[in-house]
Parts: C-alpha cells; sequence; structure tokens
C-alpha cells in the first residue's frame, strides 16, 4: 500500500534471501530445439511439445449427475475462504443430500481454483486431497479441472498458475465491481504446449521441491513481518499505558484488564476528550478527480493510504452535512473487516472528506496520543474488537467508542510519548516495508520459476532433488 502520510519507509536494512538462489530460472539449462508456437503469449515451446487448449486436458467443471454414489453419506465442504495457493482446508463435513444441489462438486485428484476476483489473482488454487469419502462439495465460484488419462494433475495445478494464463484470464473477467469472473469458454478454449506425461510428472516433481524452498522463505518473511507488528503494538500499549519513566509512582486503574497505571494520570473516556461525528454516509458520484473521500480501505494502523482512493465533487455534499476532515482529525472505521480501525489526518494533508465512518475531533487531548491509544492493545483489542463483534457483522457506533476508556497522562507528557513513538513506529515501519518487499521478490521468482517449468523455457528433464535439503538461510534486519 502507498502511504500519503508523507512517511519515508524507503530506508534502512534490506531483509530477505541473499543471492539470485539455486531456485532461479537463469540457473537452468534450455531444451535443445524450439519451434514457434503460433501463439502470441506462448512464444516458442520446446519442438517436440504438443498445441492444444487446456479442454483437451482437462474436464472443467464435472457433471453432477456422474456422481454415483450414496448422497446420505458425508463428504468435505470447502467455501471460498478454505482454497488457498496449495492448500484445501478441510475441516468441515455435510451430508452429501444438502449440498448436492447449489454447490460445486469435486472428487480426489481434481483442481480447484477460485474463479471470482480477487481470488483467482491471488492464485487460490490447490488439489483437492483427503476428502471424506473422496467427495467434496464447496463454493459456487470455484473452477473444477479434472485431468483426463495421460495428464498429471500435479502438473495441471502448476499450469494454471503461470503468468500468461493468469493474465489473459484476468483481462477477460466479465461482471461487476468485486464479482468479476473468469469465463469458462476462456480456460477451456487457452491453448497451452504439453509436454509428454514423464516431462509433466518431472516437471511437478521440480517444482513441488523448488517451490517448497522458496514457500519456506516466504513464510519466514511473513512470520518477521508479523513479529514487527507484535512488537510495534507492544512499544505503543506500553507508552500509552505506562508512560516513559519507569520510576514513577503507580495506582491501581481500577480496571480489571488494564493493571496499574502512573499515579498522576487521568482516567476518562474517549466521548470526554472530544466530539464524535459519522461522515457523508451515502456518498455522492465518484469522479476521475476532485475531493478525496476517505474511505476504510483508506485507513489502516494509524496512516491513510491512497490505494482505492475515490473523488467526489464537493457542490454534491448536502450543506447540513459537515463532513470535512482537518488536520488532527481521526477517522474510526465503523463497520465491515475493519471495524476499529482509525487513521489521523496529517498535518500536510490536503483537504478531504469523510466517507461512512466516524471522526474524532480531539479538544482536550494531544489527538497523536489519542491515535496512538486507539492503536494499542488496551484500546484496540480490549474494548473496540470486543464491541464490534455484538453484532451479527462487525459494527461500531458513536456511543461505543465514545464510551471507550482512555488513560490520560498530563498534555506535556502527551507530547514526549508521541514524539517517541513516531521515531519508534518509523522504525518498525521501514524494517516492515522491507520484508514486505523481500516477500514481494520471493513471490515473483517463484511465479517466474513455475511459468518457465510448465512453458519449456528450462529442462528439467534431468533434474533430481538433492539428497538433503538445507533449511532456507535469510538475512533478517534486527529489530530493536
Amino acid at each position: 500500500m502507498t502511504n500519503m502520510s508523507g512517511a519515508n519507509l524507503h530506508n534502512g536494512t534490506a531483509v530477505g534471501p541473499q543471492g539470485e538462489g539455486s531456485d532461479s530460472p537463469s540457473r537452468f539449462s534450455t531444451y535443445p530445439a524450439y519451434k514457434d508456437s503460433g501463439v502470441e503469449w506462448l512464444g516458442s515451446v520446446p519442438a517436440h511439445w504438443v498445441l492444444t487448449p487446456i479442454k483437451h486436458l482437462a474436464l472443467l467443471n464435472p457433471r453432477k449427475s456422474g456422481f454415483a454414489g450414496d448422497v446420505e453419506q458425508l463428504c468435505s465442504f470447502v467455501p471460498m475462504e478454505k482454497l488457498k495457493t496449495g492448500v484445501v482446508q478441510l475441516d468441515e463435513e455435510r451430508p452429501i443430500d444438502e449440498v448436492i444441489g447449489g454447490y460445486t462438486y469435486f472428487e480426489d485428484g481434481d483442481v480447484l481454483q477460485a474463479k471470482v476476483t480477487p481470488c483467482f489473482e491471488n492464485k487460490n488454487v490447490a488439489i483437492a486431497k483427503g476428502l471424506t469419502n473422496r467427495i467434496g462439495f464447496g463454493s459456487s465460484e470455484i473452477n473444477v479441472l479434472r485431468a483426463y488419462q495421460g495428464v498429471n494433475a500435479d502438473y495441471l495445478y502448476y499450469r494454471v498458475q503461470e503468468d500468461s494464463y493468469m493474465s489473459v484470464c484476468t483481462s477477460s473477467m466479465i461482471g461487476a465491481g468485486g464479482l468479476k469472473r473468469v469465463p469458462t469458454d476462456v480456460i477451456n478454449n487457452f491453448k497451452i504446449a504439453a509436454p509428454t506425461l514423464c516431462e509433466q510428472t518431472q516437471i511437478a516433481r521440480f517444482l513441488d521441491q523448488e517451490t517448497a524452498r522458496i514457500d519456506a522463505l516466504i513464510e519466514e518473511q511473513q512470520r518477521l513481518i508479523d513479529l514487527l507488528k507484535e512488537k510495534r503494538q507492544a512499544v505503543i500499549s506500553q507508552a500509552v499505558t505506562k508512560g516513559l519513566d519507569p520510576t514513577v509512582p503507580m495506582k491501581d486503574s481500577g480496571v480489571e484488564w488494564l493493571g496499574e497505571v502512573p499515579a498522576h494520570w487521568g482516567i476518562t473516556n474517549i466521548k470526554r476528550v472530544g466530539s464524535i461525528r459519522y461522515g457523508i454516509g451515502e456518498p455522492p458520484q465518484y469522479y476521475p478527480e476532485g475531493m478525496p473521500l476517505i474511505r476504510a480501505t483508506n485507513v489502516h494502523a494509524g496512516k491513510l493510504f491512497s490505494e482505492g482512493l475515490v473523488f467526489v465533487d464537493p457542490a454534491e455534499i448536502p450543506a447540513r452535512r459537515i463532513v470535512w476532515l482537518e488536520p488532527g482529525d481521526i477517522v474510526v472505521v465503523r463497520s465491515g473487516a475493519y471495524t476499529g480501525d482509525s487513521a489521523i489526518i496529517p498535518y500536510d494533508y490536503g483537504q478531504c472528506i469523510a466517507g461512512f465512518d466516524m471522526v474524532l475531533r480531539c479538544h482536550s487531548a494531544q489527538p497523536e496520543f489519542v491515535q496512538f491509544a486507539l492503536l494499542s492493545k488496551y484500546l484496540k483489542e480490549g474494548q473496540l474488537d470486543l464491541e464490534k463483534m455484538r453484532a451479527a457483522q462487525p459494527h461500531l457506533n458513536a456511543e461505543e467508542l465514545g464510551a471507550c476508556i482512555l488513560v490520560l497522562p498530563p498534555k506535556e507528557e502527551q507530547i514526549k510519548i508521541v514524539e517517541l513513538l513516531q521515531i519508534r513506529c518509523s522504525e518498525f515501519d521501514i524494517l516492515t516495508t522491507e520484508a514486505e518487499r523481500a516477500r514481494s521478490l520471493l513471490q515473483e521468482r517463484r511465479s517466474a520459476l513455475i511459468s518457465a517449468a510448465v512453458t519449456g523455457k528450462i529442462d528439467v528433464r534431468g533434474w533430481q532433488p538433492p539428497a538433503s535439503t538445507p533449511a532456507p538461510e535469510l538475512a533478517v534486519a534486527e529489530a530493536h
């Protein structure tokens, strides 16, 4: 995400795998002879590979009429969120007669691939294995590819992750907004160069080994990112509840889950340090340019981000609505997946408008201190996250936000705490950005290796797995 707050996140120590690595496509030889495929996105392919559409390699979405088993027996059930890259999470079972009517049917060995955005672009694809009674049903937004005899399902799994396939399918999606889907005829008629079954098996073995190595590195970076986020919140929580001086006298806060706080600090509610109002609610028409409208998707962990930013015409804003945001205002997300998250409007940020969410304007507390408090464990997890789950869908209102307990030091101390936290959080942000960059590069390397192998740009027929695979090495910047 592009940070709109002006913080520089491009300095600091690099975090990532060292060198190009043994999994780089450039270290492998090419085939001895190639031919022009006549297909723009394929280019040259190994001379002995056969050009064919995917529909000649696999049956797309087998009919349920082919199922002849006992409908009273159990089967695995797979909602969309249980399908990830290389993984089908099998923790739910249902009687077949309950799901055979409205869900997608598949069996052990089938390739499952999301067909709706953004799950398709995120490469939510895996092979179904270990299904209850070898049968599964799942989301209607899942495509099923059943390999024909003479086709290796593991190879097919990798083939539908290849870059040109992903690009063509994505550009061919139809539908509106978040419901765009890949048409079945685009998949069926997508031309590939198919190797022999023996080569398919060898390519799949090679990619199983090499992508596992890259995935281990990606997971290591993800653990580092998670650790940095945990440490960032711990530093914030310590500063806004205990202060900077460990020698000051403490007192019982009177709040069981909060414990002791500095004796000279006050305990109040958010509504007593500022006013809370709602944004515009139902927005007017969006335009390519105009006044920025801040929505939940632009808010994350105290900062504003530009991805998905939309614009409105100020002249179309009802005069009765007070929706203009000023520097120091805090936007608090009131519903949806990001409920309770917040961001402060920077002092160098231009004029903008609040969307559907709440706006907290502080009048008797340093807004930056209150913003950090909203990110702390005692306020975010201990209060906001609990309140938002009282409804069937995550939701917060102004009364619930205003009632949240706030530990408040004297204003001079608030300023000192803010100054320290801005420095420390900037350090954490730099390290996190570098780790995210390393993770992205590894994901690109993984995609490039898969694409090179399944399109014949590299020849892995002579590849053999190493006798022992060493643990992946990382150079990790230490978070102080």
